[in-house]
């Protein structure tokens, strides 16, 4: 492929990539409670590096191994500290908004506590026998 199509290419997909930064960021600042901004600034940031990142190549193909090894340490830093995060604002009691229907955590935890009840129940019935 000609040198300046590629230039050409890899400009386009990392203007790309930064398109998706700049509407994780914009999701930063129009979603309602933590958990969404969370998610928005990851899921967007993630994508738009990644995209940024295989933009770059393309300019420069003789840095594959080190986009390579920026994108996979995005890949996988950036859901592990997301997830953290959102998990530490559970359990911190910051309360989700009130147009947010779906809580997985909770009902999760009521499942759990369930089992648990019934486990016991069962349990105290075998030492009854």
């Amino acid at each position: 492929m000609d040198n300046n199509l590629m230039e050409i290419f890899g400009g386009a997909v990392a203007i790309a990539g930064s398109i998706f930064l700049l509407l994780g960021s914009i999701g930063l600042i129009r979603m309602p409670d933590v958990y969404n901004r969370i998610q928005a600034g990851t899921k967007a940031s993630t994508l738009g590096t990644m995209l940024s990142l295989v933009g770059l190549f393309f300019i420069f193909p003789g840095w594959f191994g080190k986009f390579m090894v920026l994108i996979l340490f995005v890949l996988i830093t950036n859901p592990v500290s997301s997830h953290t995060l959102a998990r530490a604002a559970y359990y911190i009691k910051i309360p989700l908004t009130k147009i947010s229907k779906v809580d997985k955590l909770k009902e999760h935890q009521e499942i759990d506590e369930s089992r648990r009840a019934y486990l016991r129940k069962v349990k105290i019935n075998k030492k009854g026998e």
